[in-house]
């Protein structure tokens, strides 16, 4: 691949081994409009009473708390690579001994890193924000998974390549309506059903590449990375203006190479045939469930940093609401308690799935601070800011998301692409006038991250939530999925890199 290619890769190799110390100060490119809005900020301050001066002093340094601590060793990714390595082998080599030991496994591995944060770095700032992160993000995910569960789609047509390819467009467009996970958990389900006579593990991967990743690119609703950007002040119709040229390539090229495999795919699952004639008719069963799904989607924006008189946590700076993860797993356990007997048997439901993206995510979180905090510490040095470009961004966010998750890599490399030009990722009107490119370059920066962010997220099971969950779900009913290192080998790097590789080259190489 091309130098700036080589480079991105170099940007994540040399943060495993350097600690850098670094200002923000150094090296600025202030836009004159900041300046001049800093300037009026600077005047107005000098009317404050000695009292506010004291309490807006008290606030910056809270704010700033948390900023200046040990940077963590190196060595401190050995359990979040340790955690990688089980799931991608548990389940081919030690498959009944990872299946009963996984949550305990995942959670001491958390426990392990974020006691070392603690007691040894004396940072309890970083566990604590993990912990709230992870709570956002499970409670969206149970909510959705639980409330969709009580919704029965019966598709009652013919499993042809034209119907496969219009659910996995359809699915792709509402993804950013109701999230990847909603439309995930939603379509999964009648998708299986309606191919049960002829399905295949190419049906499940494709519908993870659309529906539960490249499909929600276009709002803040559709995936957690660009939800993450709007709270910090992206706007937002931001992606749907800047990314739908390349959402509606690779969902094309995508779409096509599907039509292609199924259309050959004239194979009958255990001598069963398909019947004959079909109603044509889609029936749904338990509808008022889309109610629940909508109080999820009203609750994401609940947000504190928003909305001044939420009841909120109030962390190093950082506002963190219970408002709304209370309201989601309230209406978790409502939308099951009140849902229809029939939409629930026959969904076959259970809660094993969220269980497992639980107790995995709970690892995952718990361990990949270290990873994150040494990529972000070296991009946002002196060194990192030499190496950041619209094209190292698209692919070091890229390949981290595609094996961390892509909410926290987008935001760390927003935050080391902001601290590049001397933008403060904390500061909402930094963020607004970065997307609208006050800064150099700062659009087509956010452009790669973005892209790169929910894109690559496809790349693994693990590289976004609503991947583990499609997979289980997928195996509960019988279906032979692919290991973890299978899906990289037989679907992610012959099918979907070179597509990525494309969008590289045609969106951001020549820039």
């Amino acid at each position: 691949m091309k130098r700036s290619v080589l480079s991105a890769i170099l940007l994540i190799l040399l943060c495993s081994v350097y600690t850098p110390t670094y200002s923000t100060a150094q090296h600025q490119e202030i836009p004159v409009q900041l300046v001049q809005h800093q300037e009026e900020e600077q005047q107005g301050q000098d009317h404050i009473t000695a009292p506010e001066a004291q309490h807006e002093e008290g606030e910056e340094h809270a704010e700033g708390h948390g900023e200046e601590h040990i940077a963590a060793p190196a060595w401190t990714v050995i359990p979040f690579v340790l955690l990688l390595l089980m799931i991608a082998t548990g389940p081919l080599f030690y498959e009944h001994f990872w299946h009963k030991n996984y949550p305990i496994l995942a959670v001491l591995l958390a426990v392990i890193v974020m006691s070392y944060y603690i007691f040894v770095l004396g940072n309890a700032g970083e566990p604590v924000h993990a912990l709230f992160e992870y709570l956002q993000f499970i409670a969206l995910l149970s909510s959705l998974f639980i409330a969709s569960g009580g919704i029965l789609i019966k598709i009652d047509r013919k499993a042809t390549p034209i119907m496969n390819s219009a659910i996995l467009l359809i699915g792709s467009a509402i993804s950013n309506l109701i999230g990847t996970t909603g439309a995930s958990m939603l379509l999964i389900r009648p998708y299986i059903r309606l191919n049960q006579h002829r399905i295949r593990s190419y049906h499940i991967i494709f519908f993870i590449f659309m529906v539960s990743n490249v499909g929600g690119s276009l709002t803040p609703i559709g995936d957690p990375p660009l939800f993450l950007g709007f709270l910090r002040g992206v706007p937002f119709f931001w992606t749907i203006s800047h990314v739908v040229i390349q959402w509606v390539f690779v969902l094309a090229v995508l779409v096509a190479i599907f039509f292609i495999l199924d259309r050959r795919n004239s194979s009958v699952i255990n001598g069963e045939d398909e019947p004959e004639s079909h109603s044509g008719k889609i029936t749904i069963v338990g509808k008022r469930n889309f109610l629940w799904l909508a109080v999820v989607i009203g609750a994401v924006f609940i947000d504190p940093n928003k909305v001044e008189w939420l009841p909120h946590i109030n962390y190093h700076g950082t506002r963190f609401s219970f408002v709304r993860e209370l309201i989601m797993f309230a209406v978790a356990f409502l939308s099951f308690r009140l849902a229809k007997k029939e939409a629930i048997k026959g969904n076959e439901f259970s809660f094993e799935p969220i269980r497992e993206v639980a107790f995995i995510f709970i690892g995952i979180f718990g361990t990949m601070m270290p990873a994150l905090e040494l990529v972000g510490d070296f991009a946002k040095s002196e060194t990192g800011r030499e190496l950041i470009t619209h094209n190292t961004l698209y692919w070091g966010t890229g390949i981290l998301s595609g094996f961390l998750d892509n909410a926290p890599t987008y935001l760390n490399f927003l935050a080391a692409a902001m601290a590049s030009v001397g933008a403060n990722v904390n500061d909402s009107q930094d963020v607004l006038a970065f997307s609208q490119g006050a800064y150099p370059d700062s659009i087509m920066y956010l452009t790669a991250i973005s892209v790169a962010a929910v894109f690559f997220g496809a790349m693994s099971y693990i590289g976004n939530g609503p991947n583990f969950m499609v997979k289980s779900i997928a195996e509960q009913v019988g279906i032979r999925m692919p290991s973890f290192f299978g899906y990289i080998i037989r679907f992610s790097l012959p099918i979907l890199l070179p597509i990525l590789v494309i969008v590289w080259l045609i969106f951001f190489a020549f820039h």
